[in-house]
């Protein structure tokens, strides 16, 4: 899972390497529109974690009837939030980062590249639902080659498309989208043929299938505040941005290129998480509850020590990882000062994420809500202001409120993770 998830994002990130190369304004527009992506795909995420939590209970219990029912109805789930997704990417990219009061040349590259995410979110949805479907049911292994072939086609085909090479035209930002959505179809379609074959774990079949709205009802009420959580972050995200763009496009190009590299080294955090939560759920199915609590520390454990290593690499050299994406003078030192006050952030992400992912995994959704709520909204966004407007820290008290609003997260998890309520938590 960690391989996974740590690939799931190296598209991304690679494909901000070659935008480096058309400028700061496609860094920037691409950035942007990649947090409202990121918006939308919580929502999906949040959904999954109501399959997981319901899928690794009958894992656990030994019911493969249930667990192919469970999957057929999360199918119908991703197909009609696809439907929602192509219909808000065609009316709405443009209006959606009006919004954030972008220069023109940065809205003109991040609107053609969210029109074209929102519109082939199906493939994301898709991918998505295999991946956990598998994951859920202790197949790690099966996911993790798909998306490593598949995110190896992604970067191999990335610069044809992005710069024209060979008989392939110059296409710059949309270039990339479209890489995206052709990598990410193939990843869905493979693991779907995958799960419908009978190759997996998990052997799905259709037969005598039927509409259940009230499993699909319990899928959704479950995930519900896990895309409650996930919009409330992303929607953050966006706030955040709003605060850096009178900086000037040097300070969202680099905001932007540390939220992808972030977003790349802490991946393996949510691998462990996922992995903690549903050998959790399955632990509970089981009932065996203190199992699933070693589990989720054994992992906060494994990526800390993970993090101590990346974090000392980071403080010494963050001017050599910034320039593997960019080496204009303003964007490498606002980035390169980011990513040392994010030095923070990385060494308490393993709680944070770990633990949140092993509560959504065992269906207790609204404890993380609240959390990442009261953090957001009531210390990281107010701080944000306060710091960026009102002291001598200017763009980079943005990035110290997000790191003190983390720290209280993380403690507030541990806090929560002991009392053990979740251990009793019934989906």
């Amino acid at each position: 899972m960690m391989v996974t998830q740590a690939i799931t994002t190296l598209g991304p990130t690679v494909d901000m390497i070659w935008l480096g190369k058309l400028g700061a304004a496609a860094m920037a527009g691409v950035g942007v529109s990649g947090m409202v992506v990121m918006l939308v795909s919580s929502v999906r995420t949040g959904l999954q974690t109501g399959t997981r939590a319901i899928l690794a209970r009958s894992v656990g219990a030994g019911d493969e009837d249930a667990a192919n029912h469970v999957a057929n109805q999360s199918f119908v789930v991703s197909v009609l939030f696809a439907i929602v997704t192509a219909v808000i990417g065609i009316f709405l990219s443009r209006q959606m980062l009006q919004l954030m009061g972008l220069e023109a040349d940065v809205l003109a590259e991040g609107t053609a590249y969210l029109r074209i995410q929102l519109v082939g979110m199906v493939t994301m949805s898709f991918q998505m639902l295999s991946q956990s479907l598998m994951q859920a049911s202790g197949d790690s292994k099966t996911p993790m080659r798909i998306s490593i072939a598949t995110r190896l086609f992604h970067i191999a085909l990335a610069p044809f498309l992005i710069f024209g090479w060979w008989i392939f035209p110059r296409l710059g930002v949309t270039g990339a989208a479209f890489t995206g959505i052709i990598s990410q179809g193939a990843a869905g379609l493979w693991g779907m043929w995958m799960l419908y074959s009978g190759r997996t774990r998990l052997q799905l079949t259709m037969k005598n299938f039927g509409f259940d709205w009230k499993m699909i009802w319990r899928i959704t009420r479950i995930g519900i505040p896990a895309s409650i959580m996930g919009t409330e972050r992303s929607s953050a995200n966006l706030l955040v941005m709003w605060f850096i763009v009178p900086f000037g496009t040097a300070a969202v190009a680099a905001h932007a290129l540390l939220e992808r590299v972030d977003n790349f080294i802490r991946m393996p955090a949510m691998g462990l998480g996922n992995a903690a939560g549903v050998l959790a759920g399955q632990n509970l199915g089981a009932k065996q509850p203190e199992r699933a609590e070693k589990t989720a520390w054994l992992s906060v454990g494994l990526f800390t020590g993970v993090m101590f290593v990346i974090s000392l690499v980071v403080w010494f050299w963050p001017q050599y990882v910034v320039s593997v994406f960019n080496t204009e003078p303003g964007l490498l030192e606002t980035a390169a000062t980011f990513l040392r006050i994010q030095i923070v952030h990385f060494m308490v992400s393993g709680i944070t994420l770990v633990l949140m992912s092993c509560l959504n995994g065992v269906g207790d959704t609204w404890a993380p809500t609240l959390n990442t709520l009261i953090t957001l909204w009531g210390v990281q966004m107010p701080l944000a202001y306060l710091l960026s407007r009102f002291t001598t820290l200017g763009v980079f008290g943005v990035r110290w409120a997000m790191v003190i609003a983390v720290v209280i997260r993380a403690a507030v998890y541990v806090v929560y993770f002991k009392t053990g309520r979740w251990k009793n938590k019934t989906v």
